[in-house]
């Protein structure tokens, strides 16, 4: 080992903030032995070890390019797959890959107190309220009650904050500093805002047509507008009230009013709720970076865009979910009980929203029964418990409402899960066992593999994620079992475990099996999927930072990612707006088509009252032509029976039927042998339909 000079520990000395261990050795010290050479410091491999770290990544993206349908082969992809993973396994072992941690959580539990009076007034107010909600309607009288309680519970169990102290701190620092835009907040901002063009663009297109749930869920909404405020909406196998009413807002801020638009809005505004929460999530555990990326990678995908645009209640599910694993979280990493207050606030209200969501009670249970198991601390496992309960109360008078109803309409409120799970409605195929693992299976590979077969909510046959998101989550999952092998935090394992958990509404389609997996119904797992994504995409950009230090290590990474980020864009944009939207098209009946002839109709040369749609097995929903046509919820079936009986109303008469319903020709023939028929050419080959003009 060279010796340093005099002049090299004086400058050591003076470039103090710098790390470093010259000494002047002793005059007499014997030569220093030969340092063991070990798997991380071999000098013979600083040359090219460096470029290794690329390599996980592209065999995840070369494995990840044969699940796509237009180049699949399971074998190829396996081999890739395998590759990646035991390329990055053996990166960690020979210590040129850096497994990171994860933020380690706050001290010790403080505390907890019960201001007793308020809360037993509180809960006098919610049984009342419990009591008054009968007959299934909301009203003034129990929403009141029921507000009150849930406000003397809250204030009873809340930590009191110095809010206003902080509000006024931040305004006089707002006073003498102003308001100062860092390119940090400018860059969320932009992510965020990419996202919303991503769920708002074409929206009036993408999807374009609608099919019977939405006519049901807009008979619904009309009956809100019509004053029924209903807790519960039993039409159609049963439905949660949430969509309905905000809908109905929707379409009375907006001026959309019943349309599908405004289904759309809603429930495209629930999902880009869900994203400031994954970022904060994402924040929380690790660091803003993986926040933000997170964010992205969700923000554009086509998974929870396509669940967003079909205007169900399928939204709802990771909008809700998002929340209350961020308030969860939070309270146990920072020891916060008014954080649990506000978990339980977002269970609650998630429970009004989509049925899968019933399961996120057990998520909660998870989450808190992992922190349990891997805390040392007494304070810290009371504080698990307590908090359980905390978010237990609270959600359960949130959930009040709907569990006055369940208490005597249970069978109503379970039967289409029910229905799923069990032989209520058909007899199953096979073992419960044998079908539980299969769609176990199948929900785990529909990732990367396959997504299902449902084409309103999905392209079948395709993986969930696009080929960037695909392979990333491999090795994401990959990074955090090993990570959580070698480190034990409790974080690594609850958003492994999460993501079959919160597909459990999917997989336990047993009596269906078909039907899983559903894009719809795993929707709460887009919350740890990509927070996974994002640790494993960050994780990447360290090791290549690390292992190519210095200006060029900062922007081959940037790079790098500004590269995978670009993929998914222009991937996602595709499986959206033309994969997507032309499968949909293709497969949906054309009612928008058949709307706009009526409205036509009743803009020339008749009116709406003398325009009918003549049914015909497995085709058009004839409430469907309504809201096309006039916006309203309106049948404009006439039965094939019911045909002669128009023949007084006055001219001009719209007659609608499909081509092959020869009979209907025949009685309108008969009835009207100087009408006019003519053929419309639908946009899509397979949907056209007959008119039949009577003019005199």
């Amino acid at each position: 080992m060279e010796e340093p000079s005099v002049l090299d520990y004086v400058l050591e000395k003076l470039t103090f903030w710098r790390k470093g261990s010259l000494v002047i050795p002793p005059e007499e010290q014997g030569p220093e032995p030969d340092e063991p050479i070990r798997p991380g410091n071999d000098p013979d491999r600083g040359s090219w070890k460096k470029y290794l770290v690329f390599l996980p990544s592209l065999f995840a993206i070369i494995a990840q390019i044969f699940g796509e349908p237009e180049n699949r082969s399971p074998a190829l992809m396996t081999f890739f797959y395998v590759a990646a993973g035991i390329g990055l396994l053996l990166l960690v072992l020979f210590k040129d890959w850096e497994l990171d941690s994860l933020v380690p959580d706050e001290g010790e539990a403080s505390d907890f107190s019960v201001r007793w009076i308020p809360f037993l007034v509180g809960s006098s107010f919610s049984a009342l309220a419990f009591f008054f909600f009968t007959g299934n309607l909301f009203n003034f009288l129990n929403v009141i009650i029921w507000i009150t309680g849930l406000g003397l519970i809250w204030w009873s169990l809340r930590i009191p904050e110095d809010w206003l102290g902080k509000i006024k701190t931040t305004w006089h620092k707002f006073i003498s500093d102003g308001f100062r835009v860092t390119p940090w907040m400018i860059l969320v901002a932009v992510v965020f805002l990419l996202a919303g063009f991503y769920r708002f663009y074409l929206l009036n297109q993408v999807p374009p047509e609608m099919f019977s749930d939405h006519a049901e869920k807009l008979i619904d909404v009309t009956d809100v507008l019509r004053g029924n405020h209903f807790i519960f909406f039993p039409r159609n196998t049963g439905r949660e009230a949430f969509q309905m009413y905000l809908t109905a807002a929707v379409a009375k801020i907006f001026g959309t009013g019943i349309s599908f638009l405004s289904l759309k809005l809603g429930t495209c505004l629930a999902g880009l709720f869900s994203l400031p929460f994954i970022y904060l999530i994402g924040r929380d555990i690790k660091n803003k970076e993986v926040g933000l990326l997170a964010m992205f990678f969700a923000g554009i995908a086509y998974w929870p865009n396509v669940i967003s645009r079909v205007a169900l209640r399928f939204a709802l599910y990771p909008a809700f979910v998002a929340p209350t694993i961020y308030f969860l979280v939070r309270g146990i990493k920072r020891k916060k009980w008014n954080d649990f207050l506000f978990a339980g606030l977002f269970l609650g209200i998630g429970l009004h929203g989509y049925s899968p969501f019933r399961i996120v009670p057990f998520a909660v249970i998870l989450i808190l029964l992992i922190y349990f198991l891997h805390t040392k601390s007494k304070d810290n496992r009371r504080m698990a418990v307590i908090a359980l309960l905390l978010v237990g109360l609270i959600s359960l008078i949130v959930f009040l409402p709907l569990g006055r109803y369940v208490s005597t309409n249970y069978s109503g409120f379970s039967y289409r899960m029910l229905t799923r799970m069990t032989d209520v409605e058909t007899a199953l195929s096979g073992s419960v066992l044998a079908i539980f693992l299969s769609n176990l299976w199948k929900a785990l590979i529909m990732f990367q593999w396959d997504n299902g077969q449902i084409w309103v909510h999905s392209i079948p046959g395709r993986p969930a994620l696009g080929v960037v998101s695909g392979a990333m989550l491999s090795l994401g999952v990959i990074l955090l079992v090993i990570r959580y092998i070698k480190k034990r935090h409790w974080m690594d394992l609850a958003l492994l475990l999460l993501i079959p958990l919160l597909m459990l509404p999917s997989i336990l389609s047993i009596a269906f099996p078909d039907e899983n997996p559903s894009l719809n119904r795993t929707g709460g797992a887009i919350i740890p999927v990509f927070l996974i994504i994002a640790i494993a995409v960050e994780n990447l950009v360290t090791n290549l930072r690390s292992s190519l230090p210095g200006r060029a290590g900062k922007w081959i990474s940037t790079a790098i990612v500004l590269l995978l980020a670009g993929i998914s864009m222009q991937t996602n944009a595709r499986l959206v707006f033309v994969d997507y939207y032309q499968q949909f098209k293709s497969s949906a009946w054309n009612t928008s088509e058949i709307g706009a002839v009526i409205e036509e109709f009743a803009d020339t040369i008749g009116d709406e009252d003398h325009a009918w749609v003549v049914p015909y097995p497995h085709w058009v929903d004839t409430r469907l032509v309504g809201i096309n046509a006039i916006d309203q919820v309106r049948d404009f079936a006439l039965w094939q029976t019911e045909i002669p009986g128009t023949e007084m109303a006055e001219v001009p008469k719209l007659y609608i039927f499909k081509p092959d319903d020869e009979e209907t020709f025949q009685i309108l023939q008969d009835l009207y042998p100087d009408g006019i028929i003519e053929r419309f050419e639908s946009e899509v080959e397979g949907r056209d339909f007959m008119l039949y003009y009577v003019l005199q």
